[in-house]
């Protein structure tokens, strides 16, 4: 790989790490740069002469930790509680065919387990953009998935893992395809406008591209971590959701990483103790009322305590620990249980104070 192919890629990749931090503060710009870069990357080092080996597991893991941040955002930011679990579904439902994927190659799993989650966060944030999401029946939100999963998603997963067509490749061999999209696009903008627009209800609200205010009496910090010492513990629902979201990220990103030679279940079980260990740690601090303002500062010393346990941790295994491998999912782990941590208390307040949402 030369030197500029080499810069490239590295930036390339920075940008899928970066870009999907934006998601939280700006959801449908943000999600939809992230959708737009997974389907150029490709095509951007092909271009520079570099064609990635293990790609589609490289793109799989990647799309895994973009839609990791969609879906903690979704703690965060929605307040639609018939959405949110809708939403809650897909994601972890597309979770686990993406690890059954990387465990077994098998592509129709792909189409068993379609990326509708993606899809339906856009609709959301769409139609929050302009309603008020809290006046639609789950029947609605119900039947946003069930378009989303059967017209959209099903075509494009068999296209893409199950055909494996390019989309760049079938137009370039089929130039009249263009025009029959383009006429295609224009047909549907006119039905939009004379068919469908003119039977929407009035907007509740301007267009809004950042997510809603957060409720008043937990929009700070202290108060969040106030709130998970009333009601979170070590061993509960919100840390088997830490455990089975991060063990299956790792388990993914561990398929992605040439160098990686330990079984599943001993990533499992590391995994495991160590969101344990963080929970364990973070309450001790949220209940002697000790709170660090941002979520950089508090993913910075997440990390670093979480480096401190792994080589403890290794010393006693007698350096059976790989450093590199360990580190990054350190890194993943510090990330994925700070934001659900900071986020989780937002939600749940949401749904225990029904009274505290907007109209």
């Amino acid at each position: 790989m030369s030197t500029g192919a080499a810069v490239v890629f590295v930036a390339v990749v920075a940008a899928r790490f970066l870009l999907p931090l934006a998601i939280p503060y700006f959801p449908l710009p943000a999600v939809i740069a992230c959708l737009v870069l997974d389907g150029v990357d490709q095509t951007i080092f092909q271009s520079f002469g570099y064609d990635p080996p293990g790609y589609q597991s490289y793109d799989k893991a990647m799309d895994v930790y973009y839609l990791a941040i969609a879906y903690l955002s979704t703690l965060r930011n929605w307040t639609s509680e018939s959405a949110f679990r809708i939403s809650r579904f897909l994601f972890f439902y597309r979770l686990v065919g993406a690890l059954l994927f990387e465990l077994t190659q098998w592509r129709w799993l792909l189409l068993v387990f379609p990326n509708v989650f993606e899809y339906f966060f856009i609709a959301y944030e769409t139609i929050r953009s302009r309603w008020s999401p809290l006046t639609f029946l789950v029947s609605w939100w119900l039947s946003v998935a069930g378009v989303i999963w059967v017209v959209v998603k099903l075509p494009q997963e068999w296209w893409l893992h199950v055909a494996q067509l390019d989309v760049t490749d079938q137009l370039a061999a089929h130039q009249w395809v263009i025009g029959l999209l383009v006429a295609l696009a224009a047909g549907l903008a006119v039905l939009f406008q004379r068919v469908v627009r003119p039977r929407l209800r009035p907007a509740d609200w301007d267009w809004r591209i950042r997510p809603e205010p957060l409720p008043e009496q937990i929009d700070e910090p202290h108060e969040r971590e106030a709130w998970r010492v009333r009601y979170d513990a070590v061993w509960s629902r919100n840390t088997l959701e830490k455990v089975l979201l991060l063990g299956l990220i790792c388990a993914i990103f561990a398929e992605m990483l040439p160098d990686y030679t330990g079984s599943m279940s001993n990533l499992f079980v590391g995994v495991a103790i160590v969101v344990v260990f963080n929970t364990m740690v973070s309450l001790a601090i949220a209940r002697r009322a000790w709170t660090i303002k941002t979520i950089a500062a508090t993913f910075g010393v997440r990390l670093l305590l979480n480096i401190a346990f792994a080589t403890i941790a290794n010393w006693i295994l007698d350096n059976q620990i790989d450093g590199w491998d360990t580190l990054f999912f350190l890194t993943m782990i510090s990330l994925i249980t700070t934001l659900h941590d900071r986020w989780r208390p937002i939600h749940e307040f949401r749904t225990r104070e029904p009274a505290a949402q907007p109209n």
